[in-house]
């Protein structure tokens, strides 16, 4: 690939959520990570009277699959799992990562709380929309 051929392919996936990529054609090699996580995930901003944001609280999130693929509770086998039933969570703190076509997208969480279930288990196959944890948020 040329550079004008690299600059084409990076517009063309800029608004799919594919996060990290690695190409290879011959001696070729092309690798790259989108920097801007963020915009990929949604944080959830409370609003509204102190009644709505008490009952706000006290609900369960769930957290879906945003792509089909394997899921990964930790990094490789020999480690620990990124959380387990019971783990504290933070704002875009990673819990987990789907792997499609040798493409892997971590999984974060957009709210903070408490893991209730671990729906999913590592190695699962997992579709698209697919609940993978419930959160509970609140204090």
């Amino acid at each position: 690939m040329n550079s004008q051929e690299i600059k084409e392919f990076l517009k063309s996936i800029r608004d799919t959520d594919i996060e990290e990529m690695q190409y290879q054609s011959g001696d070729s090699s092309l690798y790259f990570k989108k920097a801007d996580v963020e915009s990929i995930i949604p944080i959830v901003k409370e609003k509204g009277t102190k009644k709505e944001k008490e009952e706000k609280k006290q609900t369960i999130i769930a957290i879906k699959s945003t792509m089909v693929g394997t899921f990964a509770s930790a990094q490789s086998n020999d480690k620990p799992p990124f959380v387990m039933e019971g783990s504290s969570v933070a704002i875009r703190q990673k819990i987990g990562q789907i792997e499609a076509m040798k493409i892997i997208k971590d999984v974060h969480s957009n709210v903070e709380g408490k893991i209730l279930k671990v729906l999913v288990s590592n190695g699962q196959s997992v579709e698209y929309g697919q609940e993978l944890f419930l959160i509970d948020t609140s204090k």
